[in-house]
């Protein structure tokens, strides 16, 4: 159901491609993409986000990242893919001890999941994983339903680190998940470039995982 333009630009973003279906490489059973409720099937890596109207060396902030995501909803949750639909900005978790602001909050309703989503102005690091397992925790503790599957948690980030992927609580973790943005659009070679650099950040994190 994609209109013209949707299709052409997901054609030249090579939007299949970056799906971590398509990455996969030790599957022997065929995945049945549409009907999938594996958050495997839902996370592209890397996430084209130049409708946000940043030039490839822009100078921006957290606060101006996600709001161009917001004001540019629409094509945000286009990008995401199937099933999305926005919860809330900026969520406040309250604690015995502590208030958190979790950037964007997302249901995937074919899932049956929250999916939270982190936004970074720089490369991966382990904090930032840190702080993601812990915002995924309290949601799962204080905010899903007994209906809910497992929240899902995404770090958006400038670059991924297949070191962090490797050895932090990013791997091997089910509910975490880590991806690249590009603020502009790569030339084809690029593009294709990048995909196989986060297909191996992509084998680092979830390689050993039974599928």
């Amino acid at each position: 159901m994609w209109s013209f333009r949707a299709l052409d630009r997901n054609i030249s973003t090579q939007y299949y491609e970056r799906r971590l279906a398509a990455q996969r490489e030790k599957s022997a059973l065929p995945v049945d993409m549409e009907n999938s409720t594996d958050p495997l099937e839902y996370i592209k890596n890397p996430m084209m986000a130049e409708f946000m109207g940043f030039h490839r060396d822009a100078d921006y902030n957290e606060s101006d990242f996600e709001k161009a995501l917001i004001d540019n909803l629409e094509k945000f949750i286009m990008e995401l893919g199937r099933g999305f639909a926005f919860v809330e900005r900026q969520q406040h978790i309250v604690t015995d001890t502590d208030d958190f602001y979790i950037d964007l909050v997302f249901y995937n309703y074919r899932m049956k999941r929250f999916v939270i989503f982190e936004l970074k102005t720089h490369k991966l690091t382990h904090q930032d994983i840190g702080q993601l397992d812990m915002y995924v925790r309290m949601y799962d503790d204080l905010i899903k339903g007994a209906d809910d599957a497992p929240t899902i948690g995404v770090l958006l980030c400038t670059d991924t680190d297949n070191t962090i992927a490797r050895y932090s609580v990013l791997h091997d973790n089910n509910q975490l998940f880590a991806a690249k943005y590009m603020t502009y659009m790569p030339t084809e070679e690029e593009l294709r470039n990048e995909i196989e650099q986060q297909k191996r950040f992509f084998m680092e994190q979830h390689g050993s995982r039974n599928l």
